[in-house]
Parts: C-alpha cells; sequence; structure tokens
C-alpha cells in the first residue's frame, strides 16, 4: 500500500489535492477561485497546485452541487462542515527527539477526554497534569477519540472527519506538543480510534463515495465495507497517519466485533496490525494496539511480539462485569451474564483472562462468546474497576464510588493494579472522583430530537422514576457537570484513596512490571462466603500468589503455610477482615 494515498500532499512547489469519488462525474477544488480536478479511471480525483502550501483552505464540490470537505482533511479549523485545512507535518520540532517508546508490560494506562480533563478543555492544558500521572505511577495516557465530529462537545465516536483532530481542543500541533511533552515526562500516549463506522452528521461520502458502505448495519450506522481496497487504504493510511505524525505511541481500536469483513480474506485489522508493526520496524519504535472486542476473540491476541497481524491486548470487559455485579449487586443488561456467579467469574478471569470462552451467553442471544483465552500472557487483558462506557452508560453517569463501598472499590484497586494483567483507570479514578461522566453531544434539529427520544427509550424506568433530573445529553450543563474534579484531590478523602494509587503502582513497577514478559496464568478459586484465592508464574519463574476476602463480613480462615515476601495487606490470620487482599511472592 503506498503511502498517504488520500489527502493532500504538500511539496515545496504547491499541494497535490486528491479525492476519491466513485460517484461523481466532475469535481472542482475549492481554492480562491474553483479548479477542475482530473479524473482517473480509478475514481480519483487529482490536482496538483503550485504557490499554495500549508494553511491553505479548500473544499471540493462534488457536479456542481454540493461543496464538502476532504474525507482525509488534516484539520477542520471551523469544524466538519467548514472548509479543509492543509497542515505540513513534518514542520513541526520535536523536543523527544530520543523517544522510543516503552515495553507493553510497563503500561498502566489512564483513560481521559480531553474536553472535560481540565477546565479549559484543550491539548494545552492537559500538559499542566502530566506531572500528576507520572507521580500517581501511570504511564500510559489513552484519549479518547479525536476524530472531528460535530459540534464542540462528544465523547467522539460520532467522528466523520477520521484523519483531523477535533478543533474543540485546539490545533493539530497543541496536540503534538501535548504528546511531546507527554514522551519528555516517560508518558506513552495511546489514542482511541473508531473504524467500525462514521458518525451521523457532517458525513458526505454517501454521495461521491457510496461504495463506502454495505446495507449492513452496525447498532451506530451503515457497516463500513472494507471488502474495496481504496475503504481498507482509508482506515489503515489513517492509524499510521496518527502513529507517524502525531507519534501515539498506541491505538485503542473500538468494537471491532462490528467490522465487518470477507470470511475467509485477510482482514482489515490483519492488515492495519501489519502497518503499525511495520512502521515500528522502520523506526525502532514500541508501538501497540488493543482492541475492544465484544467476540472475546484470543486468537487475535498477542502480548509478546510486535504488531505483526495481531494485537497486544483487548479491554476486558468480562473482568469488570463480575467486579461490578460484586460490588453492587445490579445485574440489568449485559450484567445478568454474570450475576449466578461474580465471585467465581472474576476467578476464572483471574486465572484465564476471559469469563466467557466459548460458553453460551443470555445477553448475546443465547450465542456461545468467547475463545479459550488461558494460553495468552496476563499482560494481554486490560483490567479496569471503570471506564468511559461503564460510567457514562448509565442515565446518570454515576461513578462507581457513588453506588458501592469504598472498602469494595479499594479491594478491587488492590487487586487490579498489582495482578500481571494490564491495569486501566479512568481520569479521577486515582482519587476517587464522584463527578459524573454522562453521555453528551452537540447535535441539532432532528438528530438532537432523535437522540433525546432514543435516550428516553433506553432508560424508561429512569426517566418514569426521576423525570427531568435524568441529565440531557444535549444540554451543554451535562457536558459542563462532567469536568474533572481536581480540587477533589486535594481534599482529605481524595489523598488517601490518591495515597492508596501510588502505593499500589509503586509497588507494581517494583515486584511485578520487571518479571512480567514471560509470566503465565496459573489457578483461582473462589468460595460462597467470598474467599479467593490466585496464582500465577511470572516470567522468571517466581510465584505471585492472591488471597482476599470480598465480602462485607469477617471470614474464618485457615492460610497455607507462608511461601514468598508479603507486598500487600501483611500477614494474614485465622481470621480475614472484611474486603482485604494479601499479595505474597516469590517462596
Amino acid at each position: 500500500m503506498s503511502a498517504a494515498s488520500f489527502g493532500p500532499r504538500p511539496s515545496k512547489d504547491g499541494v497535490s489535492f486528491r479525492l476519491w469519488a466513485p460517484a461523481a462525474k466532475r469535481v472542482d477544488l475549492m481554492l480562491d477561485r474553483p479548479q477542475p480536478m482530473h479524473r482517473g479511471d480509478d475514481g480519483w480525483f487529482t490536482a496538483d497546485v503550485q504557490g499554495v502550501g500549508a494553511g491553505a483552505r479548500y473544499k471540493f464540490r462534488i457536479d456542481d452541487e454540493l461543496e464538502v470537505p476532504d474525507p482525509a482533511s488534516a484539520f477542520q479549523p471551523e469544524d466538519v462542515f467548514g472548509p479543509s485545512e492543509v497542515i505540513e507535518h513534518d514542520r513541526f520540532e520535536w523536543r523527544a527527539e530520543d523517544w522510543r517508546g516503552r515495553p507493553w508490560q510497563e503500561t498502566v494506562l489512564i483513560e481521559a477526554h480531553v474536553g472535560t480533563f481540565t477546565k479549559q478543555g484543550s491539548y494545552r492544558a492537559m500538559i499542566d497534569k502530566l506531572d500528576h500521572l507520572v507521580a500517581t505511577g501511570i504511564t500510559a495516557l489513552e484519549l479518547m477519540p479525536l476524530a472531528d465530529f460535530a459540534g464542540t462537545r462528544g465523547w467522539g465516536y460520532d467522528g466523520v472527519l477520521w484523519y483531523a483532530p477535533d478543533s474543540a481542543y485546539g490545533r493539530p500541533e497543541d496536540l503534538k506538543t501535548l504528546v511531546d511533552e507527554a514522551h519528555r515526562r516517560g508518558l506513552m500516549v495511546f489514542l482511541d480510534a473508531v473504524y467500525n463506522h462514521f458518525g451521523p452528521e457532517g458525513n458526505y461520502l454517501g454521495r461521491y463515495a457510496p461504495a463506502f458502505f454495505t446495507e449492513a448495519h452496525t447498532p451506530w450506522g451503515s457497516a463500513i465495507d472494507y471488502r474495496l481496497p481504496e475503504v481498507r487504504a482509508f482506515a489503515v493510511e489513517n492509524a499510521v497517519q496518527w502513529l507517524r505524525d502525531y507519534r501515539f505511541d498506541g491505538l485503542r481500536l473500538d468494537a471491532v466485533n462490528h467490522i465487518l469483513d470477507e470470511p475467509g480474506e485477510i482482514s482489515m485489522l490483519h492488515e492495519l496490525s501489519i502497518a503499525a508493526g511495520q512502521l515500528a520496524a522502520e523506526t525502532g519504535r514500541h508501538i501497540h494496539l488493543v482492541l475492544e472486542n465484544g467476540d472475546n476473540r484470543a486468537s487475535l491476541l498477542d502480548a509478546v511480539h510486535p504488531p505483526r497481524g495481531k494485537y497486544h491486548a483487548q479491554w476486558n470487559d468480562d473482568y469488570h462485569h463480575v467486579w461490578h455485579v460484586l460490588l453492587t449487586g445490579e445485574s440489568n443488561g449485559y450484567y445478568g451474564d454474570y450475576q449466578e456467579s461474580p465471585l467465581g467469574g472474576l476467578a476464572r478471569s483471574l486465572a484465564s483472562g476471559f469469563v466467557y470462552q466459548g460458553e453460551p451467553a443470555p445477553f448475546w442471544g443465547g450465542q456461545p462468546r468467547g475463545e479459550p483465552s488461558g494460553a495468552l500472557e496476563p499482560s494481554a487483558f486490560v483490567n479496569f474497576l471503570q471506564n468511559h462506557d461503564q460510567i457514562g452508560n448509565r442515565p446518570f453517569g454515576d461513578r462507581l464510588e457513588s453506588i458501592a463501598d469504598p472498602k469494595g472499590i479499594e479491594a478491587g484497586l488492590a487487586i487490579t493494579l498489582l495482578a500481571p494483567m494490564t491495569p486501566m483507570l479512568f481520569m479521577g479514578e486515582e482519587w476517587g472522583s464522584k463527578v459524573p461522566f454522562p453521555f453528551f453531544c452537540d447535535f441539532t434539529g432532528d438528530l438532537a430530537a432523535a437522540v433525546r427520544n432514543g435516550r428516553r427509550e433506553e432508560y424508561a424506568w429512569a426517566y418514569a422514576a426521576y423525570g427531568d433530573e435524568v441529565p440531557d445529553p444535549l444540554d451543554p450543563a451535562t457536558f459542563h457537570g462532567a469536568v474533572l474534579d481536581w480540587d477533589a484531590r486535594d481534599a482529605a478523602n481524595g489523598r488517601m484513596r490518591l495515597a492508596l494509587v501510588q502505593r499500589l503502582l509503586t509497588i507494581r513497577k517494583r515486584e511485578i512490571t520487571p518479571r512480567l514478559a514471560g509470566a503465565a496464568f496459573g489457578e483461582a478459586e473462589a468460595a460462597a462466603n467470598g474467599l479467593l484465592a490466585a496464582d500465577w508464574r511470572l516470567g522468571d519463574g517466581t510465584p505471585l500468589r492472591l488471597l482476599a476476602n470480598l465480602s462485607a463480613r469477617e471470614i474464618a480462615c485457615r492460610p497455607a503455610a507462608a511461601r514468598g515476601t508479603a507486598i500487600w495487606g501483611g500477614e494474614p490470620g485465622e481470621h480475614l477482615p472484611p474486603w482485604s487482599v494479601f499479595w505474597r511472592i516469590g517462596g
């Protein structure tokens, strides 16, 4: 695949503009005056224009009817309906020139939304908080999607111009500065990328390139037809752009079970991984790829090698769900698949990764879900107690801290942050923030009404009980109410929770991380009274053992003869306190 097939190509003499528009008869490049573009036999329209360069703004006019932005626009200074701007990525002067990334085994993620991470809601404002992340023990900042979406408020999963970082947060050079400053502090930066659909507002591809889409549908819109080489190249080149031009250290691909490929053919996901691996080899960088995949396909994962067709890890929703049921008792929706034995599900996840490894899942229509995963290294699973989905896909966007026993949450943190799986926090979780993170967006007209009505149908019970108290996703106040409460970090409870997380991550860095490469799952068992025991073999052969009481009651216990060194919780006695966690290593 040739580099940068889509988007403008600046040179010393001018800019070469390109658009794949197989359904158009005529395309004009709209600069200071219309310029007809040459149509090739393959559906590509091209125009080489001298005397223009970085900063030039342009559109394409389709068949003298419709003016559209470049679908591979590098920047939209006036949002998705405005003109595209030519960006010359090579002009940026990187300060962390020697940065090559970090090995996957060192990854401790925190997921963040740029617009609500600070009051300013910008790329540059995030820089002031990077030192906090380092001091906490975080090694990787993961940004929710940045592909340009309609309006100024949104989660980012309705992006329509995949190559353009959203202007609501700043310019491309501001984003690069954020990444650069993170690298100067030893932090990796990941980006959440969405390749399963385009957003509903500001997407014109259906007019001039309807071949992008199939008749199938995802939960969010028309499915993308990756059988076509041009469509596949559009996604793969976009991933490479983020990794190359913005120097992101990794990507997390959203809901890949809704990416449709031709059975028996090489998948788009495979090609994307190969392209990322080639970039890693060419640059000597560590580049990491992570999936969200409701199908639990263990065969796509490989935490050991650089990308070469597979992915380092997957977000482990199963792990979250068993913890959520255990801590809250909720059983609605997909939580119903875990209500029978959440502690038993947790034991299975600790012993072999996924909870569902081919068993029928009622929420999934009773179909078999997942593949055996115990042969993978534990670091192939990104484990978390909270993320944007699991908080925001609730009527009020309430965090776990608002609905569960703090002692239970602290037990969950003690297990999640020291287990040999890859841990992830959600912004503010490190100090126990209670600021909600509800769904919000900035649509208008009929689309806004459709969103409101859809939410009322999905959460009818909440509207029946609470009426207008349920946040309106279109109301700017809903967005502003989700801005992080950094002052709460310095309150007594915030300081205590932050100190706990810092201690845990200090122990992880000292005891666990250096031994993670080559680690293997062991065994785990759970008792009905809340007792949980698990063990693993770390990469250097060192045993790692967990004992916990995951209940609100004291448990009588006869601990096995102590082996190794206690690294958390001290020595368990014959009675384990409620929500107590004990870790030992070695012996």
